[in-house]
């Protein structure tokens, strides 16, 4: 049988009956103007965790960089004779989509003000992310060793567009650097439980 833990949604208690009845009255005299009690109370959430600000603001900053790899890496023309310019593409348009769609999850959160604590959804996130960061660095760094043997062992970057290949593989790193704090922080959360 699953019980609800109480840490999870921790209630206050409601005052016993005299007590309620003689705050109601010093309320109506105006003695206890100001001082509101809290409904409920709500745990807080370390800073970069999903449903926070700072988390959506990881997950805006991931697709954005995914986007911009993608979106420099697909202007040029000859990124799909290289296979591992093709992975950085599908590596980034994952990576796009994920993150996109777990800033959705946070801006959600954010509006209706709910913990995304419930450990199956931790779990979702913290193995997505362990997906695509891993598929993000290993195209990052395929597509950094073929820049640097396109521009510094073979020379021919004048017959390539080596600045294009450079500027998206910088922007699949960031996205990956943007990527590590939400997957450390899903994993802290779900390993603490």
């Amino acid at each position: 049988m699953r019980a609800s833990r109480p840490a999870v949604h921790p209630v206050e208690a409601p005052p016993p009956a005299p007590a309620a009845a003689a705050q109601a009255q010093a309320h109506v005299e105006g003695e206890g103007e100001g001082v509101a009690q809290p409904r409920g109370l709500r745990m807080k959430d370390p800073p970069g965790a999903p449903g926070t600000t700072a988390g959506l603001g990881l997950r805006l900053a991931q697709a954005f960089f995914a986007a911009a790899a993608l979106a420099v890496m697909a202007s040029t023309n000859d990124f799909p004779s290289v296979s591992a310019f093709s992975y950085l593409v599908a590596a980034a348009i994952l990576q796009c989509l994920w993150s996109l769609s777990l800033a959705f999850v946070d801006i959600y959160a954010i509006l209706v003000k709910r913990s995304l604590r419930n450990a199956q959804a931790v779990c979702i996130f913290t193995i997505g992310d362990g997906i695509t960061g891993t598929l993000t660095l290993g195209a990052a760094c395929a597509s950094a060793g073929i820049t640097v043997l396109i521009g510094n062992d073979l020379n021919i970057c004048a017959e390539n567009h080596c600045a294009s290949f450079e500027t998206a593989t910088a922007m699949a790193f960031i996205s990956w650097f943007a990527l590590a704090p939400s997957c450390i922080l899903n994993f802290w959360s779900m390993a603490s439980r």
